[in-house]
């Protein structure tokens, strides 16, 4: 028996939003998946609010709404917990959009453009928990990634940040605490402090907070 995968639409044109509910239908008559769509959303705020009424298996999400980008969106759902997928359907093709989606935890990504031909599979992949990557879309994110990652090694070499300062600044960014830090990195608590300590003084800051803001504008880590 096909399980029903609970839908939610984030896009903030009502035309859009209609024509991908009519596109889910014709799946629903003429594939095997079967779709239920559980509501449609245009704001932050909106998405989050029918997320935890609903909790959607999968939320079909445009990376540009009016009143905030989709990838505050991304976040907010990461900060309730959403366990579901998010596949973006988005009308940027620009290779830093691609990856900041990605990185930010979507599951998927399809340019608007080539949404009729790719969305099926597009859905069936991820609610397989499977990435799905046209080369399109692929092509973009490995040129950003390779581009973004020499950019971050110029960063930590000028820096002079050893690995695992660099591995201490990773977590100090995710909000780890030294103790929670200690235990990913297999290290004392005593041996985290000290190296927070180098980082700060190669920074040239004296807190947590300037620390990770100082990282994120240097590109050393992401938000």
């Amino acid at each position: 028996m096909t399980t029903t995968q609970k839908v939610l639409i984030v896009d903030d044109e009502q035309r859009f939003r209609q024509g991908l509910r009519t596109l889910l239908n014709f799946y629903n008559v003429n594939a095997s998946l079967s779709i239920e769509v559980v509501g449609e959303a245009a704001s932050l705020e909106q998405v989050l609010k029918l997320t935890i009424q609903h909790n959607p298996n999968l939320i079909l999400l445009d990376l540009e709404l009016v009143s905030s980008d989709g990838i505050s969106v991304l976040i907010g759902l990461k900060e309730i917990s959403y366990a579901g997928k998010v596949l973006v359907l988005s009308a940027h093709q620009e290779d830093n959009w691609i990856y900041r989606a990605m990185q930010a935890g979507a599951a998927g990504y399809i340019f608007k453009s080539r949404l009729v031909i790719q969305l099926y599979e597009a859905i069936d992949k991820v609610i397989k928990s499977e990435v799905y990557f046209p080369a399109e879309v692929a092509n973009g994110f490995f040129r950003h990634f390779q581009a973004k990652s020499e950019s971050d090694f110029k960063a930590c070499q000028k820096l002079h940040l050893t690995e695992r300062e660099q591995e201490v600044l990773y977590w100090l960014a995710q909000g780890a605490s030294n103790e929670e830090i200690a235990k990913k990195l297999y290290v004392t608590v005593a041996t985290v402090k000290a190296h927070l300590t180098s980082i700060f003084e190669k920074l040239k800051v004296t807190s947590r907070t300037q620390a990770i803001v100082t990282a994120i504008k240097l590109g050393i880590v992401q938000a």
